[in-house]
């Protein structure tokens, strides 16, 4: 059976990052994608330019529609940008309870632009960690999480995982897949961490500029893998392999003058 798979998000117009990039994500790799749009954004591969609300009410309401007629099966939450919405999304998620949930606590644009009002972060730590199957921050993220700095060694991400993994559900396994594309050097070591197992991704840097949405492809990946293997470690490894390859294909394509997008459908054309 073909997963249907849901990204809760914000749209980049660029198509790099956001829903656009999680339903290409998700389509290359055998779902159908979906998506409820949580925030709307005026960006390319440069910067942001502008960010627009989209009412929590309207975002629940997308949501339930969506969810009395369709069958879910994972879903993914990215970019909300603002308190209400998060509360919003918890509401309805905990309502709706869907078996897999990917949450990948979009604050920073690759830019360096803020994508998420500091008010929403507490409410993010407390109503949405613990809906989460699989939470996937990068080491800044991460740091905000547990009220520290970025990690930038192996060491302290162990330290950090384990402190995120307590800060979700002990009901069923849950997961914390903590990336390490911010560590120095050349390795880009990834961390999955269940309370239990602490599992090494390895990976290497690749010399590229068009890494914009890598964040997004990787939690949307997730969503779309996990329904087909329904084994978190087996997804995980899967999900990179994919990201890795649309990376290194990324510079085949000629998107912008900033940071591009990476190369979606890379098997494909």
């Amino acid at each position: 059976m073909i997963p249907n798979t849901l990204s809760i998000a914000g749209v980049d117009p660029s198509g790099g990052a956001g829903v656009l990039a999680d339903v290409k994500a998700m389509s290359a790799l055998g779902a159908y994608g979906m998506a409820v749009v949580a925030a709307l954004t005026a960006q390319n591969t440069r910067g942001v330019t502008g960010i627009s609300p989209v009412p929590p009410e309207f975002v629940a309401l997308q949501i339930d529609t969506l969810f009395s007629d369709v069958r879910v099966d994972a879903v993914k939450i990215g970019m909300l940008g603002q308190q209400g919405v998060t509360r919003a999304v918890a509401e309805r998620l905990a309502h709706w309870k869907p078996e897999h949930v990917v949450l990948d606590p979009v604050m920073i644009a690759k830019s360096g632009d803020a994508l998420l009002e500091r008010s929403a972060i507490d409410e993010l730590r407390e109503s949405l960690l613990p809906l989460a199957t699989v939470l996937t921050p990068n080491l800044p993220e991460a740091g905000v999480l547990v009220g520290g700095s970025a990690a930038d060694n192996l060491r302290d991400m162990r330290r950090v995982a384990e402190k995120l993994r307590r800060q979700l559900s002990d009901s069923g396994q849950r997961w914390v897949f903590l990336k390490g594309g911010h560590l120095p050097g050349s390795d880009t070591i990834d961390l999955l961490h269940d309370g239990d197992q602490m599992i090494e991704l390895p990976g290497r840097r690749i010399d590229t500029p068009n890494t914009h949405g890598t964040g997004c492809t990787l939690s949307a990946a997730l969503a779309a893998l996990l329904p087909q293997t329904g084994d978190l470690p087996e997804a995980a490894r899967r999900a990179k392999a994919y990201l890795v390859a649309a990376i290194g294909q990324a510079d085949r394509l000629s998107v912008g003058s900033g940071h591009g997008p990476v190369q979606h459908f890379h098997a494909w054309w």
